[in-house]
């Protein structure tokens, strides 16, 4: 399992980035995919998912309305659309995949991480 984030940066409150996940070496379209963060000196905390068929999405309750998440399994990538950004979603974001089905918000359900992406968001 290989996963690969691109997109992060810098960026002043109020405006908005694009993260995107390359997948290969499993069955994309069969699995949920995640996006967590970690600021420094804190815990990797959920951001959103999304079920294998996009049927389902999640938010933590402070990106919900600002961010959305999206899929095409086509292409075997996942997109977190972040707008209205604010100093506190400065962090390392990171794209997983939850190859079974577990519990969709924890860390221990995702079984392959990427080597994540910065967001640093300027006052």
């Amino acid at each position: 399992v290989q996963l690969v984030e691109s997109g992060g940066g810098l960026v002043q409150a109020g405006g908005s980035l694009r993260l995107s996940c390359a997948a290969s070496g499993y069955t994309f379209s069969s699995s949920a995919m995640g996006w967590f963060r970690q600021a420094p000196g804190k815990e990797r905390e959920f951001v959103a998912a999304i079920a294998w068929n996009a049927g389902y999405t999640y938010y933590v309750d402070s990106v919900k309305g600002r961010f959305t998440i999206s899929r095409d399994n086509a292409k075997n990538t996942v997109i977190l659309q972040m707008n209205s950004l604010k100093p506190e979603d400065t962090a390392v974001y990171y794209c997983a995949v939850n190859l079974w089905g577990r519990s969709i918000r924890a860390v221990s359900s995702y079984e392959s991480w990427g080597q994540g992406t910065q967001v640093t968001v300027s006052s």
